[in-house]
């Protein structure tokens, strides 16, 4: 990469990570002490956990396009500014309401699809790849950090300073766009990280991509209820808010030594069957946490058993969606994808809240329960995609008087198994097996 390329990688990434950092920061532990706040109920608080997720999945695709239309930076620039008004909302609030409201603004500024785009902007075609995948990498880590961190930082802090804390880093978020991050020469609509209405509504009729959002929908829904409830039995058991971190820390890398080799059986065409066990543990999981007497012990070995088989679906969601989506719609793929993430965070929060209200802890992991037994019923049909690796080609003017030929002519190269074009870009977008593809001159 070239030192600019590196530059925007590293600022980008870190901005991406302060922004999924203040989303799920107080996942966690915001169950522990929301019943401060005025008028807080079991759904009240789960609608405050998951209500960034709809704002998320409403507004991920307007936030791109207006990118296109007014900048890329600018966008970014009112979604940190939105996460860190939400967030200091959320920290001076005393009403569960206030809260819900500073929630929902954390999640208005929809600008994962926007620093992607900015990304595609400031790389090389041969770099873009590998930066996507950086980026994409970087979301993950905010995530485990977040769950991680929340629990440790709630020793020394209350609440409110964990939103304060989220204020702060949208503001480092702000500074580094505009101090460390590059700005673009060009800036282009690009299918590989952009969506587009048109094509979104042609992926929502493969069933390929369905089941891939349907899962992660799934996946998030129960993620969000798990971690509504189980902070209240740790605290129900006799552990205190300040020692969750004893459970989740372990856990969590105890999960990261059961993720590698999960993740080496998926690239040896055991994908299949490694994700419907993963899918078949999180079953097993709340049933144990719904059948197994209750003991911090016992909660921890849930939690174990829970972040294993989450952490390996969370890597490997993401590039399954790469790897079915068209070539030339993939920016549309990961929009319907992301989308559907958020949107099972919402359902999840609002959703257990209402559970946890009516029935109890018992009733939350019973009906999660019910759920991942549909799920398994859902991907019956799924089949591993083959491994192919995303080409672009840009054709010349020559080329572009020529499309139709030229469009053949690349179907016909060895190792090619996919010719998209994008007649707005003029480039032709390819899925290729890197072993046996030949780029052409």
């Amino acid at each position: 990469m070239h030192p600019s390329e590196r530059r925007a990688t590293a600022s980008l990434s870190a901005i991406y990570i302060f922004r999924m950092l203040g989303l799920f920061i107080v996942l966690p532990v915001f169950s522990l002490f929301a019943g401060e706040y005025e008028h807080s109920t079991p759904f009240m608080v789960g609608l405050a956990i998951g209500v960034y997720g709809i704002f998320q999945a409403l507004l991920q695709v307007p936030f791109g396009m207006l990118s296109d239309l007014y900048g890329r930076k600018i966008m970014i620039s009112i979604g940190l500014v939105s996460l860190a008004v939400g967030s200091v909302l959320a920290a001076t609030a005393d009403s569960i309401y206030w809260v819900i409201i500073g929630r929902a603004l954390q999640g208005a500024g929809a600008i994962s699809a926007v620093i992607m785009a900015l990304a595609a902007d400031l790389t090389r075609d041969e770099q873009r790849t590998k930066i996507m995948a950086i980026l994409g990498a970087s979301i993950g880590f905010a995530f485990v950090l977040a769950l991680m961190l929340g629990p440790v930082l709630i020793t020394w802090f209350s609440i409110s300073a964990l939103f304060w804390l989220t204020a702060a880093t949208a503001v480092v978020g702000l500074l580094l766009l505009h101090t460390v991050v590059p700005d673009p020469e060009v800036q282009v609509h690009r299918a590989e990280t952009a969506a587009n209405l048109g094509t979104m509504r042609q992926l929502l009729r493969n069933p390929q991509l369905v089941r891939l959002d349907v899962s992660i929908f799934v996946l998030h829904l129960i993620i969000t209820a798990t971690f509504l409830v189980v902070p209240l039995l740790l605290r129900d058991y006799g552990l205190a808010a300040e020692q969750h971190w004893r459970v989740y820390l372990p856990a969590m890398v105890l999960a990261s030594i059961v993720l590698v080799p999960m993740m080496m059986g998926a690239e040896r065409n055991y994908l299949r069957p490694i994700l419907l066990a993963c899918i078949a543990g999180l079953l097993a999981t709340q049933l144990f946490f719904w059948l197994a007497p209750g003991s911090v012990t016992n909660l921890f070995i849930g939690v174990v058993l829970f972040f294993s088989f989450l952490t390996v679906l969370e890597a490997l969601f993401p590039s399954l969606v790469s790897r079915i989506a068209p070539a030339d719609a993939k920016g549309s793929a990961m929009g319907v994808y992301s989308s559907s993430q958020f949107m099972g965070g919402f359902v999840g929060g609002a959703g257990g809240g209402w559970l946890y209200g009516a029935y109890g802890p018992q009733g939350v992991f019973i009906a999660l329960s019910v759920i991942c037994v549909a799920w398994l019923v859902f991907l019956r049909g799924f089949v591993s995609p083959q491994k192919l690796f995303m080409r672009r080609h840009r054709l010349s003017a020559a080329e572009l008087q020529q499309i139709p030929a030229v469009l053949e002519a690349l179907r016909s190269r060895p190792g090619v198994a996919e010719v998209g074009f994008v007649e707005a870009e003029g480039v032709a977008y390819l899925k290729v097996d890197k072993a046996v593809y030949e780029s052409p001159a």
